[in-house]
C-alpha cells in the first residue's frame, strides 16, 4: 500500500522539547526562581499541565495555578516571555527531511503533537512549520495526548487515511507502539540518517 501521509511529533524530533525539564531549568533562571519556588512549580505543575496539554485551560490559568498563587515581582508577560526564551532547532534533528519530503510533494506531511494550544501555535510560528504542514493534531486541540488511543483516532479520522497509508515519526517508544496498535505505521526518531533509510524503506523518496 502506498504511503499517503507523514506524521510528524515536533518536540525531540524537529525542535527541542516545548517546555520539558530542560526548558524548565531555563525559565526558572530567567525568571530568578528561588530553590522553593522550584520546588513549588514542580509539585504543582503536574495537574495543572495535565490540563493544559489538553486544552482544557488556558496558558494564563496554568500559571495562575502554578507561579502566581502568591505575589510575584513579575508579569504574565515576563513568565511567557521566559518560556519562549528556551525555544529550540534540536540539534541533530529532521528538520531538513521534513523540508526535503515537502519539496518533492510526493506525501501529505501532518503535526500529531502533545503540547498546549499556545505553546504550538507559538512553536509553528517562530519555526516557519505551518508550510510544512497539511493540517495539524495537537493535544491542546483535540483534548487527547499520546500515547492514548483517541488522539491517533482523530489522526485518522482528520487525514482521512486507513490502516498502512500512514507513517508516524516520534521520539518516544511508548508513542511508536501506541501509534502502531492503532494502525499507523510508527517510526521511532534516532537520527536523520536512520530515519531516512527507514522513510525509503516504505517507499518514501526524498
Amino acid at each position: 500500500m502506498k504511503i499517503r501521509t507523514v506524521f510528524w511529533d515536533i518536540g525531540g524530533v524537529l525542535l527541542t522539547n516545548g517546555f520539558g525539564r530542560t526548558q524548565r531549568a531555563g525559565f526558572y533562571e530567567a525568571l530568578g526562581f528561588s530553590e522553593d519556588d522550584k520546588a513549588d512549580f514542580e509539585r504543582l505543575r503536574v495537574d495543572a499541565n495535565w490540563h493544559w496539554e489538553r486544552g482544557l485551560i488556558d496558558a494564563d490559568e496554568f500559571f495562575r495555578r502554578t507561579v502566581f498563587f502568591k505575589p510575584r515581582a513579575f508579569s504574565q508577560a515576563d513568565v511567557w516571555g521566559a518560556v519562549e526564551q528556551q525555544q529550540r532547532l534540536l540539534e541533530a534533528g529532521a528538520l531538513g527531511i521534513l523540508q526535503a519530503l515537502h519539496a518533492r510533494g510526493n506525501v501529505r506531511q501532518a503535526a500529531l503533537n502533545n503540547e498546549s494550544r499556545e505553546l504550538n501555535e507559538y512553536r509553528l510560528n517562530r519555526f516557519s512549520l505551518r508550510k510544512y504542514f497539511q493540517f495539524c493534531i495537537c493535544s491542546g486541540y483535540v483534548h487527547e495526548m499520546k500515547p492514548a488511543p483517541g488522539i491517533y483516532r482523530s489522526a485518522f479520522e482528520i487525514g482521512g487515511d486507513v490502516p498502512g497509508e500512514a507513517l508516524f515519526i516520534d521520539d518516544k517508544a511508548e508513542n511508536i507502539e501506541a501509534a502502531n496498535a492503532a494502525g499507523l505505521i510508527g517510526l521511532h526518531f534516532v537520527s536523520p540518517a536512520e530515519l531516512r533509510e527507514e522513510l525509503q524503506s516504505h517507499g518514501v523518496e526524498l
